[in-house]
């Protein structure tokens, strides 16, 4: 059985976006204020490419390595 990651981090972001550790993190926190998320949840690669206007599919493979 193959584990496939549904959320991102702000790892994920730096890697494939190339800006700073900050500017993730900032990012991640955009995400959860849009979202109404408390700081315990995680966001998902959905809601990261909603915000960044990224394809899901081009992500999602980047991310899992498919």
């Amino acid at each position: 059985m193959i584990l496939r990651r549904l959320c991102i981090n702000p790892k994920d972001i730096e890697w494939i976006t190339g800006k700073s550790p900050r500017c993730a993190r900032e990012i991640i926190r955009d995400i959860k204020l849009l979202h109404q998320k408390e700081k315990h949840q995680l966001v998902t690669i959905k809601e990261f490419c909603d915000y960044i206007g990224l394809p899901y599919d081009d992500v999602f493979k980047m991310i899992n390595k498919i």
